[in-house]
């Protein structure tokens, strides 16, 4: 802003003098510089051209800024008079609205404030990086209380910790291995700013070193967090669930005592296999891990489990009732399962073919999941044993039902098919006559349809051929082939009807709805290899395999326990998506240069959005981790420390 003055007659003497009116220089669209009249200030009378020089100064530097240092410096120099005509300029652009400026603010809202004038040019966002998923993870760890538990061990040092924290945390955020997981720590994530591990100290080696350290610590940290996540979530250990699961390796495995081919639950006879047995409690935690050979029987596997479990459930658990699948309920380990003092309920591995209905035992009707409709009926065999008294619940579905009949038809139509094809390779020209080979498809056709083949009762019609001119031998040939199927027995009596066996003389729907707990360990079994990359094992030496699966434990741990409480405030979503939303939470770096030459670096996270605060508060966890850290670098140092950031946050 600058005085113009013109020359007009002053009313109030008559005589010619000055007429000033205040002017702004402003560039156009075009960018062609154009003057507008701000004020018509009138005759100045009294002022010589340095009080008018004076004035503009002070206006402009009001202008910029209200509580301005320099302005407040050069206002006070001023005579009473050059201050008054500043003060009544000034009033009269705010009062016509000439110029866009706040009032400043009330000196009780300035408490706390650091005011700044930036170059709105200069401002940059960069490093920004994830942090949300790894926050609500840390807080888990805490809440877990692994902090003091790894702080305690011998020879665990407070870098240790950190790391340890940093690879479990990574592996529940963004499951990988050691090598993309340290450049997603190094490139991606803010966990480092969490832990406080040096970032700079991060490979794939050092990752390596904490999962086996952290392996050694299995025992007495399985018992850390049973415990723990009993106390924190008041859980009492009644019902334990027991299976196991297993997964495959990629590549060799030679010299691995580990890693043997066995029965692949994801179909990869291919490969070789490890058996990773797990015992939870209806919620969802681990009360015993076990990581065993590829080839080991399910069956052998309940010894060990019923000897370490005691240990590791609350001290306050009452008599425990143990829930297993049929291929684990064989009658030693039944037995075994009795011996150490708890109970225990199962898919009867014999169907009752003998039994009645226990007088007085209504039929009781239940929904699954899907609302499906499923008969209950307490049975007793007719014949009793004598090996222990034991109760069974009949089960009847009809959706069940139904299944088996298509499958059973499906199978049906295979195995007839089946027959016809080698009854019409005996009439033709080029068909298998030899009696060894025809045997041998037959052979074949009941391995693929074992259930049906039992049903059926199959004659041969063989004759004797000599063949060969010089050596003559005897040749058994199928002439004819004829099967009938066993008019006494009924291929679909029993479908969908299955028998729980139990210690327990409890109501049906009690005993119902503890089986159905079965489906909470398959789910566990879900996460562990889709979620937080259980499978497939790319390690060569045992060690190594069994750290990766413990670590995948452990970060189980910190997931359940996230979803455990979400659930409980009606939050269901499945991890993969709790991730998704806690990412679009960032910490970021601003930058922007000041009026006065200086490079202003903010460290800060990002204002957690609807969805993120909703599951801040569920689990009643802090939504920010950092509070703001602020630098301020001369201009010329600006390119040395531009891109890098001291890591000394501190927590709210």
């Amino acid at each position: 802003m600058y005085f113009k003055v013109s020359i007009r007659k002053n009313p109030a003497t008559g005589e010619p003098a000055g007429y000033y009116r205040l002017i702004e220089s402003y560039r156009n669209a075009d960018g062609r510089v154009c003057h507008r009249t701000l004020l018509n200030v009138g005759f100045m009378d009294g002022l010589e051209a340095e009080d008018l020089n004076r004035i503009q100064k002070l206006l402009n530097h009001k202008c910029q800024s209200l509580s301005g240092e320099i302005f407040r410096m050069e206002y006070e120099k001023e005579t009473p008079v050059i201050r008054e005509w500043v003060d009544k300029l000034y009033a009269r652009l705010v009062r016509e609205k000439k110029i866009d400026v706040q009032s400043p603010p009330p000196k009780e809202l300035l408490s706390g404030r650091d005011w700044q004038t930036i170059d709105m040019n200069s401002l940059r966002h960069k490093d920004v990086r994830e942090i949300g998923g790894e926050w609500l993870c840390y807080q888990a760890l805490e809440q877990l209380g692994m902090s003091n538990f790894l702080s305690s061990q011998v020879d665990w040092f407070p870098d240790d910790v950190r790391l340890a924290f940093t690879h479990i945390i990574s592996r529940a955020v963004y499951p990988a291995s050691e090598l993309k997981t340290s450049r997603w720590i190094t490139e991606n994530s803010a966990v480092c700013e969490l832990t406080g591990f040096p970032m700079d100290k991060i490979t794939k080696d050092s990752l390596y070193s904490i999962s086996k350290r952290l392996y050694s610590l299995k025992d007495s940290l399985e018992a850390h967090l049973s415990h723990r996540t009993n106390d924190l979530f008041d859980i009492q250990d009644k019902i334990i669930i027991f299976d196991l699961t297993n997964t495959f390796f990629e590549g060799e495995k030679r010299g691995s005592q580990l890693a043997n081919f066995g029965r692949s639950k994801e179909k990869r006879s291919d490969a070789k296999l490890v058996v990773l047995a797990l015992v939870i409690n209806p919620y969802g935690f681990i009360k015993y891990s076990a990581i065993l050979q590829g080839n080991v029987s399910d069956p052998s596997t309940l010894e060990a489990m019923i000897k370490n479990l005691r240990e590791k459930t609350s001290s306050t658990a009452e008599k425990g009732l143990v829930v297993i699948d049929a291929g684990i309920a064989t009658k030693a380990n039944l037995a075994k399962i009795r011996e150490n003092g708890f109970d225990y309920l199962c898919v009867s591995r014999s169907r009752l073919k003998d039994y009645k209905i226990v007088e007085g035992e209504d039929c009781l009707v239940v929904e699954d999941n899907r609302k499906r409709k499923i008969h209950l009926q307490k049975v007793v065999p007719s014949i009793l044993s004598g090996e222990g008294v034991d109760y069974y619940l009949k089960v009847e579905s009809l959706s069940k039902q139904k299944k088996e009949l298509s499958m059973n038809n499906r199978f049906h139509d295979g195995y007839r098919k089946g027959l016809i094809v080698i009854q019409e390779g005996l009439s033709k020209k080029s068909g298998i006559k030899n009696e060894e080979k025809v045997h041998e498809r037959v052979g074949r056709l009941k391995e693929k349809y074992p259930s049906i083949h039992k049903h059926y009762e199959i004659e041969y019609q063989v004759k004797e051929q000599i063949v060969g001119k010089k050596k003559k031998t005897v040749k058994r040939i199928v002439t004819a082939m004829t099967w009938k199927f066993k008019a006494e027995v009924e291929i679909n009596a029993g479908c969908g009807i299955y028998f729980l066996q139990t210690s327990l003389d409890n109501e049906s729907r009690i005993l119902w709805d503890s089986y159905n707990t079965i489906r909470d360990i398959e789910q566990t079994f879900a996460i562990l290899k889709s979620e937080l990359d259980l499978r497939p094992i790319f390690h060569q030496k045992d060690e190594n395999t069994m750290a990766h699966l413990h670590l995948a434990i452990l970060a189980y741990w910190v997931v359940n326990s996230i979803r455990h409480q979400l659930k409980e405030t009606g939050i269901n979503h499945q991890w993969n998506e709790i991730v998704r939303i806690m990412n679009t939470q960032k910490a970021i770096t601003t930058t922007a240069q000041n009026k006065s030459d200086e490079i202003i670096q903010i460290r800060r996270c990002s204002e957690p959005n609807d969805k993120v605060k909703e599951i801040y508060q569920a689990l009643k966890y802090k939504s920010t981790p950092f509070k703001k850290k602020k630098f301020v670098v001369h201009k010329l140092e600006s390119k040395k420390n531009e891109g890098s950031y001291v890591q000394t946050f501190s927590k709210q």
